[in-house]
């Protein structure tokens, strides 16, 4: 099973993917098979970017949980997004959450801050969770990193019809944009540097 490091945001397991398939195949097929409504415009094959948008939503969770694309435990969120000012380009938005320590001025009184969740497996991130105590009061703070996509990251789809073939061309373009997330993995780091280990 490949693991997370500091230069990965997110990561695919086409192996799981096979051992874990209902149809023998492949349980993201099996997804997108029962999510056809969403991979064709009128049984016409959608554009890239619609492809995009809508094979990264089945591919991560909570569609799929576990997710194809799976996200790095110390990071909220990492979704495909509309972007750009008429909403005609896609971004990944990346939320991570920072502890107090990491802003140059702290708080001036003792406030709650995230703190590590004690059931997460982090594959040596740590992901981290609202303060279990609710009798005082919690700054939690959340950067929200955008990347845009561009177009030549995008795959076109061949055909409107879920099975083998959708499913190779679903895996290659949400592989792409896991590929483009994890060239931006130092932005991260930069970030984090404070708590990556």
């Amino acid at each position: 099973m490949p693991e997370f490091s500091t230069r990965t945001l997110a990561l695919t397991d086409d192996r799981a993917d096979r051992e874990n398939a209902s149809d023998g195949f492949s349980r993201f097929g099996a997804y997108l098979a029962h999510n056809p409504g969403l991979l064709h415009d009128e049984s016409e094959p959608l554009t890239a970017k619609e492809f995009a948008f809508f094979t990264w939503q089945i591919a991560t969770s909570p569609v799929m949980s576990p997710g194809y694309v799976r996200i790095r435990p110390d990071l909220h969120a990492l979704a495909l997004v509309s972007a750009g000012e008429d909403g005609d380009d896609l971004a990944l938005r990346v939320d991570v959450p920072l502890r107090h320590r990491a802003l140059a001025e702290w708080p001036a009184t003792i406030v709650g801050d995230w703190q590590a969740d004690p059931w997460a497996a982090g594959d040596g991130f740590i992901a981290l969770v609202e303060p279990e105590r609710t009798d005082r009061t919690a700054l939690l703070i959340t950067a929200t990193v955008l990347i845009p996509v561009p177009a030549a990251v995008l795959v076109a789809p061949t055909t409107a019809v879920p099975g083998e073939e959708m499913t190779w061309t679903a895996k290659r373009a949400v592989n792409a944009l896991v590929d483009h997330a994890n060239t931006h993995a130092p932005l991260l780091g930069d970030l984090l540097a404070w708590s990556i280990r």
